[in-house]
Order: structure tokens, then C-alpha cells, then sequence
């Protein structure tokens, strides 16, 4: 064990992974971090191995795919675990998200935490979106044209930037090569945005804890405790998604793209995968495509946004009743706004899309600052009224 503490290398993991002191009194909601590094770690895996067998071309891409799927040994159950940890990655990463929400994860000393986590966030999405666009099937298609389309939105560029996206006058060719170009390599650079997020942590305060106190006073090494705490929710993890690889591997997709893409032929209705719907119905819900647009990244960068606007004294919202009941009713709207968002555009969805976008803002912009404030006051009130 001595080398672990005197080699250059091994003294780096050992200070991260086996000697880290963490608070003792973390629970289970702490384990989403290496449940990602996890997904992350198959995605590449897998990833790698199906570019092995992949075609980047509009004429083979959809039966390179179906080649994969039936002559290639286990070629089924690569994709399969690809597609579906995908799914695993977004629904893990909006717990992650939601956790640091509920226990003021953003808060100083761990912003640039929080920061590097939404980048990481924004970056899965571009990722996630261009390996969607690969097995080149009818929803491939126009999902990649509709949203390519939205940079043409940009006043005086916006059609350039469509071109130079494209490298035509239409998703062909060129598209699906630098397509599948910057999806293999964006989850290596998603893998080192990790390391830099896991470094910041460990250089700020560490991780926080449930109760949002200091943790200095009672810690623990993460080996063995933490390391077995985190083996559990792992091997949790794999037998979910393996019921959903071996039972039911397309009930998370779309059928349309098990159909050839056809330039010729608009599906009935265009939708992304399930973990981007609610940023496509903000999308929609804004008539303008620009302003849409902006909407749209908003909506992300709106995390960006919580250091500065919670004012509450305490960190998270666990001992604060009036936050907890706004931030349900954000978590009970954002899922509105998932189902909004393969709606066909017609009303009362419209509608409803424009109420929920407005209460999805206003809880960042208005509703955190206001409430925390109010906390504050009624605080204040019962210090004074205790002393008196």
C-alpha cells in the first residue's frame, strides 16, 4: 500500500478515490456521480466498438447499422447498450441536476463545480443529438434538418452557418461524416470536462451533505465505506439496464427510425428523444424561430443563473419549506413540459407549452430570489421574536 502514497500517479487516485475524506453522513443521492462515470465509461466502450462496423455515408449508413444488428457477433447487444445508456445517462444526469438544486450543490464554495457541471450538461445534449442523426433512418433525417434549420434563425449568418453545418444545401454526404466525426470524439472531451469537474470538487470543499452543514467534524475515507456504498447502486444500475436491453430495447425509441430516411417523405410528426423533449417544447412554444431559439438555450443556461439567485441563508432547500414547495412544483412543471413536448403543435398544447415555458423562467429569475428573500424575512422575524 506504501506505493499508493509515494508514486506520482497512484498518490493522484489514492487522494481521490481510496483516502478522500468524504462527510460521513452522505446517503444514496451522492452515488449519481460514479453512476455517470459509469455510463460514460460504457458509452465509450460501446461507442468505439460500433465505429468499428459503421459506414458514414447516406447510402450505407442505415444498413450498416442492420449489419451490426444481425451479422456482427453480439453486434445487437453492443447497440442495445448503447441506445439505452444513453437514455440512463440523461435520466441519471436530471437527478444529479435535481439533487444539486435541492441541497444548494451551486452555492460558493462549489461553483465552479456547478459551472463545469452545465457544460458537461450542454455538451451531452450536442453529443446525444449527433449520434441520434447516425443510423440514418426517417427521424434521423428530419431531426437533423429541423434543428440544423434552427441556426438559419440568426440574423445575416444563419443560413451560412446552415450550409457549412450541412457542407451542402441539404443534410447528405458531408453531413453524416462530420456528424459521426464529432460524436466519436466529444465524449473523449466529455471525459477530460469529468476530470475537471471531480478535480474542482476535490479543490473547493469536497462534497457537501444532506443536512448542509460543515462535514470537516466527522468524515470517513472513501475506501472501503463510499467505494462499496457506490458498488451497490452500480450493480443496481446494470441489472435495470439490462432488463431493458434483453426485454425491451426500443420501448425508449422511435419507430420511425427503424424506416430508411426518405428526403422525400415528412414524418407525421418530428420529435427528438424523450430526454430533450422539454427543451423542444419551449422551443415551440415561442412563435418567433429566434426568439424560440434563444428560449431554447435559455432554458439551460437558466442553471448558470442559481448561485446568484438563491439569496436563502442556508444552503439547500431541506429546512425551508416554502423553497421546497416551489421547486416540486418546477420538477412536477419541467415534466409537463417532457409531455408538451411530443405533442402534435395544435391547441391546447400550445397553450399549456406557453404557461409551462413562463413558470419554467420565472422559477429562476423570480420565484428563487423572491421566496428566499421571504424565508429571510420570516427568519429574522422568529430570531426576534424568540429573544423578545
Amino acid at each position: 500500500m506504501r506505493i499508493f502514497k509515494s508514486h506520482p500517479l497512484l498518490k493522484l487516485i489514492n487522494s481521490y478515490i481510496i483516502d478522500s475524506p468524504q462527510p460521513a453522513n452522505l446517503s444514496y443521492l451522492w452515488n449519481f456521480g460514479s453512476l455517470l462515470a459509469f455510463c460514460l465509461a460504457i458509452q465509450i466502450v460501446t461507442g468505439v466498438t460500433l465505429a468499428m462496423h459503421y459506414n458514414p455515408s447516406v447510402l450505407e449508413a442505415f444498413n450498416s447499422v442492420e449489419h451490426i444488428m444481425r451479422d456482427v457477433n453480439n453486434g445487437w447487444l453492443i447497440r442495445y447498450l448503447h441506445s439505452n445508456t444513453a437514455s440512463a445517462f440523461f435520466f441519471l444526469v436530471y437527478l444529479h441536476i435535481g439533487r444539486g438544486l435541492y441541497y444548494g450543490s451551486y452555492r460558493a464554495p462549489r461553483t465552479l463545480v456547478w459551472t463545469i457541471g452545465t457544460v458537461i450538461f450542454i455538451l451531452m445534449i450536442v453529443t446525444a443529438f449527433l449520434g441520434y442523426v447516425l443510423p440514418y433512418g426517417q427521424m434521423s433525417l428530419w431531426g437533423a434538418t429541423v434543428i440544423t434549420n434552427l441556426m438559419s434563425a440568426i440574423p445575416w449568418i444563419g443560413q451560412d452557418i446552415v450550409e457549412f453545418l450541412w457542407g451542402g444545401f441539404s443534410v447528405n454526404n458531408a453531413t453524416l461524416n462530420r456528424f459521426f466525426a464529432l460524436h466519436f470524439v466529444l465524449p473523449f472531451v466529455l471525459a477530460a470536462l469529468v476530470l475537471m469537474h471531480l478535480i474542482a470538487l476535490h479543490d473547493s470543499a469536497g462534497s457537501g451533505n444532506p443536512l448542509g452543514v460543515s462535514g470537516n467534524y466527522d468524515r470517513l475515507p472513501f475506501a472501503p465505506y463510499f467505494l462499496f456504498k457506490d458498488l451497490v447502486t452500480i450493480f443496481l444500475f446494470i441489472l435495470i439496464l439490462s432488463v431493458f436491453v434483453f426485454f425491451m430495447p426500443n420501448v425508449l425509441g422511435d419507430s420511425e427510425n427503424y424506416v430508411v430516411a426518405n428526403p422525400m417523405q415528412t414524418p407525421p410528426a418530428i420529435v427528438p428523444e424523450w430526454y430533450l423533449l422539454p427543451f423542444y417544447a419551449i422551443l415551440r412554444s415561442i412563435p418567433n424561430k429566434l426568439l424560440g431559439v434563444i428560449a431554447m438555450l435559455s432554458a439551460i443556461l437558466m442553471l448558470l443563473t442559481m448561485p446568484f439567485a438563491d439569496l436563502g441563508r442556508t444552503r439547500g432547500i431541506q429546512f425551508r419549506p416554502l423553497s421546497k414547495m416551489a421547486f416540486y412544483i418546477f420538477i412536477a412543471n419541467f415534466l409537463i413540459l417532457m409531455v408538451l413536448g411530443a405533442k402534435h403543435v395544435e391547441s391546447p398544447f400550445i397553450e399549456f407549452g406557453q404557461i409551462s415555458t413562463v413558470i419554467y423562467f420565472a422559477h429562476f429569475l423570480i420565484i428563487v430570489p423572491f421566496v428566499s428573500l421571504l424565508e429571510n424575512s420570516l427568519i429574522e422575524l422568529s430570531t426576534k421574536k424568540a429573544r423578545n
